[in-house]
């Protein structure tokens, strides 16, 4: 499918989205179009899978005598029905090949049957089938996967039997609007991006909890996912374990995937950690439309800056786990309350901590302290980072002088749907060939909009390609040494390095000399030839200062 038809599937389904959804707010709403989206994308693969292991015992549609009402079940339930004997042993080949399974009621087919047919049970299907792909489809049970999708809500209907119908109209529009449209992950995949940013277009200030803008988060991938030592060089062929510590709904850690992908490289394994339950089950989703085995991936649900998450706290240096490409646009200033032990902790104990006014640095400690001495970091972070005091300062001194920052790079102001402020990334590595910093500002190069200022390929383009060649070019880049830093008190703020002011035209006294004298000459000129009528009137003159003959 092509990028204009993907682009069309994801504006029939927000078209969709904007019908149905009434009264109800864009965010609760979210959770149930992209929830049957998912589950239409599990039951078509997991179909097309089993016919295919099932060979011509795959009956291709039910008899006449079983059909009720009009109700058509999917074919998997004639093959179940007659192989009741068969079903573990196919179920157990199920899981191994495509890591999952589906019992036939609970198939996206038979789902848009019970609505196409106003079956007065479709809720307590879909709500059976939700607890099923969450405790038992899976190896690695997806507990929660659908704990924010409320069927019982009041915002669908005041009963049950309203509920039910209004339940049978979405699912209903949703599969004729999709019907056309191919089913495989990637079209299904980035459908859901598009939604995903959508929702996030109407949610404002709510949507920095769950999304980084595609063009942002094109440019962070792109630069992990060079060679750490030589960007110049190009993409690296492999990324054992990739990190996302604020992953929201994941499409920063797709996006590096994609990169590396597409330069026919190889990803180990994905991990990502979010805090909030409802962008955290959107994460897991994701990984799942786009294709990932669950074995491919491990979304974590927890606070990061205290890390809860066992495998990041292991101490045995043996056994510690390190990433080659970390990525992360965590909340801006976040107001935390490290407590006296956390100062001990070992991502912060080199550096101290971050102030409790702004946990900006407290989350680049965390991830800079997983990061591989092979590995990229790029983070999105307020501008307030590069220069403010205190123990802000410290921290970003001991950074400099260790030579870990290896670029700073200012975006234009309003990129974001949660804040119009402008953002800057920095790039952190553990073993830095180089001994300057890299400043790009890129904060007046931008495509400007009614709600949102966006970066089109060629402002992307310039940005990527400045940082993997380390170019520099007046009023956009600028390699600065650390004794120039230094004398800067460790300051990074960006327009110390690369003004984008323009310089005052060079003023040649010569020539304005010359001008001035001829408008002097030209006021005596007027001024006698004035006089002049002023006489012939019997009328006073006017004087004539500085006369220049």
């Amino acid at each position: 499918m092509t990028k204009t038809e993907q682009e069309q599937l994801g504006r029939t389904l927000w078209d969709i989205a904007n019908q149905l959804r009434g009264a109800m707010n864009a965010d609760a709403f979210r959770d149930y179009m992209l929830s049957f989206l998912f589950l239409r994308y599990l039951s078509h693969n997991y179909e097309a899978s089993a016919k295919k292991e099932l060979g011509t015992d795959y009956p291709e549609s039910m008899p006449d005598e079983k059909r009720v009402d009009g109700f058509v079940p999917p074919p998997l339930q004639k093959w179940y029905e007659l192989n009741a004997g068969d079903i573990s042993a196919f179920e157990k080949q199920m899981k191994r090949k495509v890591h999952y399974v589906i019992e036939p009621q609970y198939l996206w087919s038979n789902i848009t049957e019970l609505a196409r047919t106003h079956a007065d049970d479709l809720l307590e299907v879909l709500e059976a089938g939700f607890r099923y792909i969450e405790n038992e489809s899976f190896e690695n049970t997806f507990h929660g996967l659908f704990s924010e999708i409320n069927l019982n809500s009041e915002k669908l209907g005041k009963t049950p039997k309203d509920r039910n119908k209004k339940l049978c109209t979405i699912i209903q529009k949703i599969a004729e609007g999709i019907a056309d449209f191919s089913s495989d992950s990637d079209t299904l995949g980035d459908a859901y991006e598009y939604l995903i940013g959508q929702f996030a277009a109407g949610s404002g200030k709510k949507a920095g909890e769950f999304y980084t803008p595609q063009q942002i988060s094109t440019i962070l991938s792109e630069i992990v996912t060079l060679d750490c030592q030589d960007p110049s060089t190009g993409k690296k062929d492999k990324l054992e374990n990739v990190l996302d510590f604020a992953c929201g709904s994941g499409s920063l850690l797709l996006n590096v995937r994609k990169r590396i992908h597409d330069n026919g490289g190889t990803v180990g394994k994905i991990y990502g950690q979010e805090n909030n339950v409802t962008t955290y089950n959107l994460a897991r989703m994701n990984m799942l439309l786009h294709g990932m085995k669950d074995t491919e991936f491990e979304i974590f649900h927890g606070d990061t800056l205290k890390n809860q998450w066992d495998i990041l706290n292991e101490m045995n240096p043996a056994k510690k786990v390190e990433f080659d490409a970390i990525v992360a646009n965590p909340p801006f200033s976040l107001r935390w309350t490290p407590n006296e032990a956390m100062g001990e902790d070992f991502r912060f104990k080199s550096y101290g901590l971050a102030p409790k006014s702004a946990a900006d640095f407290a989350f680049l400690l965390h991830g800079f302290h997983f990061l591989s001495n092979a590995g990229t970091m790029a983070i999105i972070l307020p501008h307030g980072v590069l220069f403010r005091g205190g123990a802000e300062e410290r921290i970003r001194t001991k950074l400099l002088k260790d030579n870990h920052i290896d670029a700073v790079i200012g975006l234009p102001a309003n990129l974001f749907y949660s804040t119009g402020i402008p953002v800057c990334i920095l790039v952190l590595k553990k073993c830095k060939k180089q001994e300057d910093v890299l400043f790009i500002n890129a904060s007046e190069h931008f495509e400007k909009g009614k709600r949102q200022n966006s970066l089109d390929k060629e402002h992307i383009k310039n940005i990527i390609e400045t940082y993997k060649y380390r170019g520099e070019a007046e009023r956009y880049s600028r390699k600065v040494s650390m004794e120039e830093i230094d004398k800067n008190g460790y300051n990074l703020n960006i327009s110390r390095y690369v003004s984008t002011a323009k310089p005052e035209p060079k003023v040649d006294l010569k020539e304005v000399n010359k001008q001035l004298v001829g408008i002097e000459k030209d006021i005596t000129k007027w001024t006698n030839k004035h006089n002049e009528f002023l006489i012939e009137l019997g009328l006073p003159t006017l004087p004539i200062n500085n006369q220049i003959k």
